[in-house]
């Protein structure tokens, strides 16, 4: 199954992400990210199905809600930044 991860600022921002989108009725789960994706420190984001993500994006803009990136999961397990 392809998903993005939309990555947050902080936990809140990714529990209050994850709250928006679930009320709309699309999956949302909070996750810590990646090593590879968070960069210096902590990081956490929401885990979204390749299907929802546009309505997840505009729902959050809508919202005000901004991210600090969106990326990809790889068949290797890796992960990519997708430039919107």
């Amino acid at each position: 199954m392809v998903y993005y991860l939309i990555l947050c600022r902080s936990l809140t921002y990714a529990q209050r992400t994850a709250s928006v989108l679930e009320r709309a009725g699309i999956a949302a789960r909070v996750l810590r990210s990646p090593k590879s994706v968070a960069g210096e420190g902590c990081g956490y984001a929401v885990k979204v199905s390749e299907r929802r993500l546009a309505e997840a994006l505009v729902l959050l803009n809508r919202v005000g809600l901004k991210h600090k990136g969106v990326y990809i999961a790889q068949t290797d397990g890796s992960f990519r930044e997708v430039g919107l």
